[in-house]
């Protein structure tokens, strides 16, 4: 069962009943946002990278309340996250219409080492956003970012940006174009090259529109940093040449360290039935100026002014945190978000739209939900480090300040065997409050910490449990600090201990995460914090955790 909070107002400050946006509009990890309308309901994919399910998909009527459908490559016939390396995997979908069918457009990227990238694109389609979704076609390897353009004369383009692992050379060497047969399901005709960027480099995220008889190509550039944007350029002809907006970015927050929106870029437009324009894109809010950002890159919403025959533009060039709603939104009240409160006590026959799984879909041979009734049985995976079988059940952190509590219980055999709640970024920077065995067979729980790779136990944490099994773990963010607390009595408010004292949350975080050698880098970071719940046996030996219960609360 899933318990939402009370309704909570979103009508205007001043009173009027004018509904705003507020931003994000998707807090926590969900990045490179494609937006669509189809008829009255607005969808919004984003890239998840090494998490199951693949493409995470949200819907509203209004642009401003958002609810969560889960995601849609649920299985390995569409994707195949085994092996896959921190922040690779699925990057910037892109979500289109046409023929009656939804057209998913995705990226599976194999490596960022030496320049190399592999990005393969696969399509798929379906015609409900609930599936079923076609087999997936597979398409060209020369670029990620890609998408679909659906022309009035019926035609479809693919775009992509256009790799080049050539050492010495341009590694985002412009926008590439190559028709696409819907009926056939192939690529036909020659690749294009039609935009090489502007000064600002490392041009990607293409999307073109058709208005007032020109062709507007809108790009990501300035990598997904601080000094990324939304550029603008046009042209009569769909293979150009594409002239720039000479005013300059549509959207960025580069130089703008006030800011609270930061890392502004990555966008795709959407026009209402009522004929306004919103610009989807990314955003990421660092706990301190141009510092690290915890719950990684948001997606966020603007209102565009595109007058015909003119150049689309956004107030000041700047993301805004409160937005005009479109005209008509109507001013009610609504349930908070599930991503923001949920209480989940594992009555459903399927995990719950907000989790997701790291590296493998959630198979009945490890994510069991009927061996006992309202728990969710966890048998063990392979070691935090591996990138095969992990057995992690996890949820994005959608604010700064936020508790996950969950109960936990576990009979572990030897020191092989943990169980318990994680803060987690990556491979590499995570912390683990877990239930083990010590050498004589005691059950224990600790803390371990992981650091760019290196493993440690925090110092004075150890608590031995004596008989106890079920146990109350909790994680709590307070902005950059992260505690730990468990209790042996679940049902009571007033029971908790602290375990250890205060940890640096912005380890958890995508700036943390990079890694560099000399002008390459070695790991990068696209994600954000989760909490969630892990289970290891590493001697293979049947080792498995059942948890009753789980609870996220954002302040």
């Amino acid at each position: 069962m899933t318990i939402a909070k009370p309704a909570v107002s979103t009508a205007g400050a001043g009173g009027t009943g004018d509904r705003i946006i507020r931003n994000p509009v998707l807090p926590g990890f969900h990045p490179d946002p494609s937006i669509v309308r189809v008829g009255a309901d607005y969808y919004i994919a984003t890239s998840t990278f090494e998490w199951y399910p693949g493409v995470r998909v949200h819907h509203s009527t209004d642009l401003v309340t958002w609810q969560p459908l889960g995601g849609v490559l649920t299985e390995r016939r569409l994707l195949d996250l085994a092996g896959t390396a921190d922040s690779c995997g699925i990057w910037a979908p892109c979500l289109s219409y046409a023929d009656g069918l939804f057209h998913l457009l995705y990226t599976n990227v194999a490596t960022f080492a030496a320049g190399y990238w592999d990005p393969q694109n696969y399509l798929v389609t379906a015609p409900s956003i609930d599936g079923p979704w076609s087999d997936p076609v597979v398409l060209h390897g020369r670029g990620f970012d890609a998408s679909l353009f659906h022309d009035e004369d019926g035609t479809t383009w693919m775009l992509s940006m256009r790799a080049d692992w050539r050492p010495g050379r341009n590694r985002f060497a412009g926008i590439s174009l190559q028709q696409y047969d819907r009926h056939e399901r192939r690529l036909v005709g020659p690749d294009h090259l039609i935009f090489e960027g502007t000064e600002a480099g490392l041009t990607e995220a293409p999307n073109i529109y058709r208005k007032d008889g020109w062709y507007y190509l809108v790009t990501a550039e300035g990598g997904t940093s601080l000094t990324h944007q939304v550029t603008v350029a046009r042209s009569k002809d769909l293979l150009g040449p594409y002239e720039v907006d000479p005013a300059g970015p549509l959207l960025t927050s580069a130089g703008r360290p006030d800011l609270e929106l930061q890392k502004a870029g990555h966008g795709s437009l959407v026009q209402t039935p009522s004929g306004e324009w919103y610009l989807a894109h990314l955003v990421a809010r660092p706990y301190a100026p141009s510092g690290r950002c915890v719950l990684g890159r948001e997606t966020a919403l603007q209102r565009v002014e595109w007058p015909a025959g003119g150049w689309p533009c956004i107030a000041d060039g700047v993301p805004a945190v409160q937005v005009p709603a479109p005209t008509g939104a109507p001013a009610t009240t609504r349930a908070l978000s599930s991503e923001q409160y949920e209480d989940d006590d594992f009555d459903a026959p399927v995990l719950g739209v907000n989790w997701s799984t790291l590296r493998r879909p959630a198979t009945p041979d490890w994510i069991d939900l009927s061996a006992r009734p309202s728990h969710l049985r966890i048998h063990g995976g392979q070691s935090p480090m591996a990138r095969h079988r992990p057995s992690l059940v996890a949820r994005r952190v959608t604010a700064p300040h936020c508790t996950f509590e969950a109960t936990c219980e576990v009979e572990p055999a030897t020191y092989n065997q943990l169980a318990g709640v994680t803060a987690y970024y990556n491979c590499r920077n995570w912390y683990y409050l877990h239930v083990t065995a010590d050498d004589d067979g005691a059950a224990v729980l600790d803390v371990l910490c992981c650091d760019s790779g290196r493993v440690t136990v925090a110092q004075g944490t150890r608590v031995a449990l004596g008989d106890v099994r079920r146990l109350g773990l909790r994680i709590r963010f307070d902005g950059p600090a992260l505690t730990f607390a468990y209790t042996p009595d679940p049902g009571s408010d007033t029971a908790w201990q602290q375990v250890g004292g205060t940890f640096d949350a912005t380890t958890l975080s995508d700036e943390y995460a990079v890694t560099m050698v000399p002008g390459e880098p070695e790991a990068w970071g696209f994600t954000g914090a989760f909490v969630g719940l892990w289970v290891q046996d590493l001697g293979a030996e049947g080792g498995f955790a059942d948890f009753d219960r789980a609870v996220y609360r954002a302040d």
